[in-house]
């Protein structure tokens, strides 16, 4: 099981060590601030109060052992750096950090983060891309060219198999799962049912969210269906 260590416990921090610890992952969480740390030690696998800018504090909790460190105080520019070119050298096989700007991003990824993240301008696109388009839930960009979107079935398709409907031939992109809400055993709530890699003889029915792969130039082309 990989472990992993969060290195900054805000908002951004704390949210990343409280979902993996709940998903059964070891968690090593870090902070300078005591206060900070008594908050969530008891929803972590260890919590410890030392300052990550010192290099010989992180080799005595054992970071080398962790396959992935995530650098979370991005406000701190100086000590997101140093914390980073640390972890490089302790020898850390995979760094995640938190950058407030592309400068700040550039720089973590010059000194060895091998993915860097700006969680708030992401979310904002997000966000955007779902509002720009009522039929759109979801909407993850890869890159400036692709994404995957999650959109409610069109009308027309609704009743239709996705070889009937086709979207590869008439909007160049491929539907990769379709989600469904179903009565739950206890038919008080209903739960979402995933099917994943859909047959081309499925039918699609009211309500269906079609997760979508594609370029973005063709998803929106089948958003203004």
């Amino acid at each position: 099981m990989r472990q992993f260590a969060v290195i900054g416990l805000g908002r951004f921090g704390a949210s990343v060590a409280k979902t993996l610890a709940e998903k059964g992952y070891q968690v090593l969480a870090i902070d300078v601030n005591e206060h900070t740390v008594q908050d969530i030690v008891d929803e972590v696998t260890q919590a410890v109060c030392l300052d990550a800018t010192d290099e010989k504090a992180l080799r005595a909790v054992g970071i080398e052992n962790v396959d992935v460190a995530i650098v979370g105080m991005g406000s701190n520019l100086e000590a997101s750096i140093l914390i980073t070119l640390s972890l490089k050298e302790i020898g850390v096989r995979e760094i995640v950090c938190k950058a407030v700007n592309e400068d700040h991003k550039k720089v973590l990824e010059k000194i060895g983060a091998t993915k860097v993240i700006q969680p708030e301008k992401e979310m904002g696109v997000r966000l955007a891309n779902s509002l720009v388009s009522s039929s759109v839930v979801e909407h993850i960009e890869l890159s400036n060219e692709s994404s995957i979107v999650e959109l409610i079935s069109p009308k027309d398709f609704i009743g239709k198999s996705l070889r009937e409907i086709d979207v590869r031939a008439k909007f160049g992109v491929n539907v990769i799962a379709v989600k469904r809400r179903i009565p739950s055993a206890s038919k008080k709530e209903e739960e979402e049912i995933v099917n994943v890699a859909p047959k081309a003889e499925d039918i699609i029915n009211k309500g269906d969210i079609l997760v979508v792969l594609g370029s973005n130039e063709n998803i929106e082309r089948l958003k203004k269906h």
